[in-house]
C-alpha cells in the first residue's frame, strides 16, 4: 500500500475518547522496547511520527493513526514492563482490554515480537488472550536484520512453537531498517480491511 498520508488523531484512555468514525482499525501491541514505533514509521514512511524512546514505558495511552484517510494503526502501551506501579499497570491492563474486547472497527491485533530472542510469557499470554477472544492477529517478528538469514527458519521455529502459533494467522519477518516484511504485512492487513 502506498501511504500518502498518515497522522496521529487522538491519544486515548477510555471508549468515549475513540475516534467516532467507521474505519478499520489495527493494533498494535508487544511487549516494552520490542520496536513497536520503529514498525510504525517504517510502515508509515515517516520518520518520528511515533516517538521511539530508549525508555520502555513510554506509551501510556491508546494512540490512534489515521493512515490514508481509510484506516487507523492504534498502538497500546507495551507490557511486561517492571518500572510503573503495579496500579499503573493495572490501569494500562483494563484500558488494552477494554478496547481490544469491545470495539467493532478492531480487525486484528499486530502482535510485535523480537526475532532474537523466544518469546516472553507476556507474550505468550497476550496471544492466549487474542485467541480466547478470536481475535485475529499478525505476528510481526522484527529486528530480522539481527539475525543472519541462515538462522532465520530457526528462530522462526521458536517464535511459532513458544506461541504455539494458529495456522490461521500470518507471521512475519520484518526488518524496520531494511524495510524486510513491509510489502507482506501491508498486503496481510489489506486482506483483513
Amino acid at each position: 500500500m502506498k501511504v500518502v498520508s498518515s497522522d496521529i488523531v487522538i491519544s486515548a484512555v477510555k471508549p468515549e475518547q475513540y475516534p467516532d468514525v467507521e474505519l478499520p482499525e489495527f493494533a498494535l501491541a508487544g511487549r516494552s522496547n520490542v520496536g513497536k514505533s520503529s514498525f510504525i514509521n517504517k510502515m508509515l514512511n515517516r520518520k518520528g511520527l511515533a516517538r521511539i524512546s530508549s525508555k520502555p514505558g513510554k506509551t501510556q495511552t491508546l494512540n490512534f493513526y489515521l493512515i490514508n484517510e481509510i484506516l487507523h494503526f492504534v498502538d497500546v502501551p507495551g507490557y511486561g514492563y517492571a518500572k510503573v506501579s503495579k496500579k499503573e499497570r493495572e490501569a494500562w491492563g483494563k484500558m488494552i482490554e477494554t478496547y481490544l474486547t469491545s470495539r467493532d472497527q478492531l480487525r486484528a491485533v499486530v502482535l510485535i515480537v523480537d526475532l532474537r530472542h523466544q518469546p516472553t510469557k507476556d507474550d505468550v499470554m497476550m496471544y492466549e488472550f487474542l485467541k480466547h477472544y478470536e481475535i485475529p492477529c499478525i505476528i510481526i517478528a522484527t529486528k530480522a536484520d539481527k539475525v543472519p538469514k541462515s538462522k532465520w527458519q530457526k528462530h522462526i521455529k521458536v517464535t511459532r512453537e513458544t506461541l504455539d502459533v494458529d495456522s490461521s494467522d500470518s507471521l512475519i519477518l520484518f526488518s524496520s531498517e531494511t524495510g524486510k516484511g513491509k510489502e507482506e504485512a501491508w498486503a496481510v492487513i489489506k486482506g483483513l480491511m
